[in-house]
């Protein structure tokens, strides 16, 4: 394991187990795990699993700061599949972090391996090349405007990777 995702997991272990310990937002089958932590524009990115939230994080590099963001500032991070939204979290025992929540709470994650298994197909999904062929766009639009126009709930339909990333499942 790296030592970026050894500090993390220690970090958050500690607030699970403090701060956050009996919140109902909890869910008590998922546990702290850092997924997938790498290299990405000289810092480090990867998915944080806690019984709270699955987020997007983003930890400064060796000789790459990471930005302070105040609580009512946002950054936008580019990544293959798109641009991601995040917020600062400046945590004493960390240092400076950015986050991009994913899902909060996951009190609908039935498992720990669920959750993981979440975490690292956003991470495959997150390196992904957002050139999209248009045909299977056009597909993806068809098929749920025929989910909706037959009266079908639209979450019915198979929903991809990079999709789930971008919200389509919202119809967007």
């Amino acid at each position: 394991m790296k030592a970026v995702e050894q500090k993390l997991e220690a970090v958050f272990n500690d607030i699970a187990q403090t701060r956050m310990a009996g919140l109902p937002i909890c869910n008590p089958a998922v546990r702290v795990q850092a997924v997938g932590f790498c290299e990405w524009q000289e810092r480090w990115g990867g998915v944080l699993v806690t019984p709270w939230t699955i987020s997007l994080v983003m930890l400064p590099g060796d000789d790459a700061p990471l930005k302070t963001l105040a609580s009512d500032e946002k950054m936008t991070w580019e990544f293959p599949s798109g641009k991601y939204e995040f917020m600062g979290l400046n945590e004493p025992a960390l240092g400076t972090c950015q986050t991009c929540s994913l899902i909060s709470p996951v009190i609908d994650v039935e498992t720990h391996e669920d959750a993981v298994s979440i975490a690292r197909e956003v991470m495959e999904a997150l390196f992904l090349s957002d050139q999209s062929d248009q045909k299977r766009e056009a597909d993806r639009k068809k098929m749920l405007e025929t989910a909706r126009l037959n009266g079908e709930p639209v979450l019915d339909k198979p929903l991809s990777r990079r999709d789930f990333l971008r919200g389509s499942f919202l119809g967007m």
